[in-house]
């Protein structure tokens, strides 16, 4: 972990770095936050915390270190599940580009002869991130109550929800709902990560690339 990553994770974190020097013996530098501790980091990619309850600043940056590790594992790959609007996955598309990132989409993915769950299971495995598009795409309702006919999103978007979200867990997983007052959302499981938009994805941009960055990414915020 370099400085500029460990002082990012830091302000993300909500510590505010009071003072910030080269060390002594030019080994790397050191970090005085305003909240008592002094962090040292390495030139060569290692830290310690000294100082007023230095653990709780040593779990914040050895997660991200951790993280940083496995997403250079699995390279700039991102899952998208998307469901028949297409103007969405492509403004997707073209964001997730910009921001340096590789999209995957299922149906554009080899399958070597394997059934649609095989298919999801090998690739939802070899990625750190996913995006999920719930658009309105079908409409449904309980049985006998037409009256409350919302739009929803297609069922097999739902069920790839459900996957990421048993491999990746909550986090790891953005679900973008488009206009979300006329739709049903795909899952009432609280703590998911629901960020809505009207008209074009880009609307979800700063909102999306915050959660990506909190996960260890590194979005510019020049790109937004």
């Amino acid at each position: 972990m370099d400085v500029q990553k460990a002082k990012r994770v830091l302000q993300e974190a909500g510590f505010t770095i009071r003072q910030e020097n080269r060390l002594p013996n030019n080994t790397g530098y050191q970090l005085r936050l305003t909240s008592g501790q002094v962090v040292n980091v390495y030139d060569k990619g290692t830290f310690n915390v000294q100082g007023k309850d230095p653990d709780r600043i040593k779990n914040i940056l050895e997660k991200a270190y951790t993280d940083a590790i496995e997403i250079q594992q699995h390279g700039n790959h991102v899952f998208v599940v998307y469901g028949h609007d297409q103007n969405a996955r492509t403004e997707l598309d073209a964001l997730l580009r910009r921001w340096g990132l590789e999209p995957l989409f299922l149906d554009e993915l080899p399958s070597e002869g394997q059934t649609i769950i095989e298919k999801l299971e090998k690739y939802t495995s070899q990625v750190f991130f996913a995006v999920v598009l719930a658009t309105p795409d079908d409409e449904g309702y309980r049985a006998g109550h037409q009256d409350e006919k919302k739009y929803r999103t297609r069922q097999n978007v739902v069920l790839e929800l459900g996957m990421l979200l048993a491999v990746l867990g909550r986090k790891r997983v953005a679900i973008l709902i488009k206009d979300p007052e006329s739709m049903e959302r795909p899952s009432d499981i609280q703590g998911l990560i629901y960020i809505p938009f009207k008209d074009s994805v880009n609307d979800a941009r700063i909102q999306l690339a915050k959660e990506l960055n909190a996960q260890g990414y590194h979005i510019d915020v020049s790109r937004l």
